[in-house]
């Protein structure tokens, strides 16, 4: 007997993109649509949260019916709705989790929230129909630096996290010190191939402890760059940025790299992923490809375009929520902290 199709509608909302998409069996994206604001807040440079709110108003009624449209399909048609309800700006992931709750409760559909996490590290089974669990994954993004073990679908093991700044957010820091603008990772990404990365010998972090050994620190390297930045303009010696952003890439890229390779080697795992905005810096991929394939390990990773915030991940995570029997009713709220793991 043919198994029946699981069609989900998909809302992210959690940060400064608007994005719904619709997405078949966790795996097959029919539409991913993304309205960005990033030209909004880059003259704040960073995400004003305020603004985020009422830019998601503005245009998640549009984003939806556009998802639908692309996809071919009408309400009656979709399983259930899926959305994100933490963690991320609490304005924010209000406007999505309204918007799905009205969709699903006027079209008598399924409501499964959706944990933002959860949804990069789903981004992968998108485009790697061979990638089951068990797997290390390594999320990295702006607000979170992640190493967890992925036992089974929607069942997490976090056994590395950071104790201070994410890494994304340290390379949003460390782009504005030296003039880049935001958003930081692109940025030093792309001015990185310009500059020597061992110029700038910057601080590896190791954070010791019985099982803290994979935990990330990043508050240091940017207090090292901040610091080499201001030493320079003292003693009046010309800063090379190139060197410096490929310098800072290095020390995260060896960090990353470092403590993953450790963790995949002490649980025996042979299937390693990596997921969240960072994840589209192509030195880091590089360097991952480059440990994996000596170390005997499948390495997976989304496109860029699934790194960064967007819906068809929450939908290919909503799909095995909802197959696992995941409901919520009317009373879904916003969990801006909602821990990986947890569920409402």
């Amino acid at each position: 007997m043919e198994k029946e199709n699981v069609t989900i509608l998909a809302v992210e909302t959690s940060c400064d993109e608007t994005a719904a998409a619709v997405v078949r069996n966790g795996r097959q994206v029919l539409s991913n649509v993304i309205y960005s604001q990033i030209d909004l807040h880059t003259v704040y440079g960073g995400v004003v949260p305020e603004i985020a709110s009422r830019k998601h108003i503005e245009k998640i009624n549009q984003v939806i019916e556009k998802a639908l449209s692309d996809a071919g399909m009408s309400l009656p048609e979709i399983t259930a709705v899926a959305v994100t309800y933490g963690p991320g700006l609490v304005g924010a992931l209000l406007v999505g989790v309204s918007a799905a709750k009205a969709i699903a409760f006027a079209a008598d559909k399924p409501l499964v929230g959706v944990h933002h996490i959860e949804g990069h590290i789903s981004a992968n089974y998108i485009e790697n129909p061979d990638l089951e669990p068990p797997f290390l994954c390594l999320v990295v993004s702006g607000g979170h630096s992640h190493l967890v073990v992925v036992k089974d679908y929607g069942e997490y093991e976090i056994i590395g996290r950071t104790r201070d700044d994410a890494a994304g957010e340290a390379f949003d820091k460390v782009a504005r010190a030296i003039g880049l603008g935001y958003p930081g990772g692109p940025k030093i990404d792309k001015i990185s191939k310009e500059g020597n990365p061992d110029a700038i010998a910057f601080p590896r972090a190791k954070v010791g402890g019985e099982g803290n050994e994979y935990d990330f620190s990043f508050s240091g390297l940017k207090s090292a760059v901040l610091n080499y930045l201001n030493s320079c303009e003292m003693k009046g010696i010309e800063i090379n940025r190139a060197d410096v952003a490929a310098s800072f890439q290095k020390a995260v890229t060896d960090v990353l790299v470092g403590h993953s390779m450790e963790a995949a080697e002490r649980f025996g795992i042979k299937k390693f992923a990596i997921a969240g905005g960072v994840a589209s810096n192509s030195s880091l991929r590089a360097a991952f490809e480059k440990a994996c394939g000596e170390k005997g390990i499948s390495f997976y990773h989304p496109s860029p375009i699934y790194c960064t915030d967007n819906a068809a991940m929450i939908g290919s995570a909503g799909y095995y929520e909802y197959i696992r029997g995941t409901r919520h009713g009317w009373d879904l709220n916003a969990i801006p902290s909602l821990k990986l793991g947890e569920r409402a």
